[in-house]
């Protein structure tokens, strides 16, 4: 029968006391990326919430209101675009490193009535030193696919969230 020296038993607390430091420390850090990107005052004008926020993804929404609307009483192509860009720049920007869009190609697949909540997500699908490829997609709150996208980020060698050893 094996039986447990007093190191590895020791060597176990400390790996386990240092994971729980990791985990509050990345608690810590998306809290501050979180605060950081809500600080954004187009998208709190446009009444979008972040509604969760991983590395390399986002997921957004927002109620489309009247003054969202163009001349034909639906949703403004551009208010629907904010939404898609902002769960893009979320998702980017979520490991505490500035990134900023070098092109955005967005579908407008369906009509929006005002009233209508949209959801938006970013997921990315490909990450280098310097380039990020995202996927968007908006939808309405019966999953019905109102716009799609594919985002490409520059990843500067900034970070706006201090990083931690």
């Amino acid at each position: 029968m094996y039986r447990a020296r007093g190191w590895e038993t020791v060597g176990r607390v400390r790996a386990e006391v240092r994971s729980q430091k990791s985990v509050v420390r990345r608690k810590r850090v998306a809290k501050t990326i979180r605060e950081f990107l809500l600080q954004d005052k187009f998208a709190e004008s446009l009444g979008i919430e972040l509604l969760d926020l991983r590395e390399g993804y986002a997921r957004c929404a927002m109620v489309v209101r009247d003054d969202m609307l163009n001349a034909h009483r639906i949703a403004h192509g551009a208010a629907i675009f904010t939404l898609a860009d902002f769960a893009f720049a979320a998702a980017c920007n979520a490991y505490g490193q500035t990134a900023l869009a070098l092109e955005v190609k967005i579908n407008f697949l369906d009509a929006v009535k005002p009233g209508t909540r949209l959801i938006a997500e970013a997921t990315e699908e490909a990450l280098s030193n310097r380039i990020g490829l995202y996927h968007l997609t908006v939808r309405d709150a019966n999953g019905a696919l109102v716009a799609a996208a594919q985002a490409t980020a520059y990843r500067k060698s900034e970070w706006f969230v201090k990083r931690e050893a």
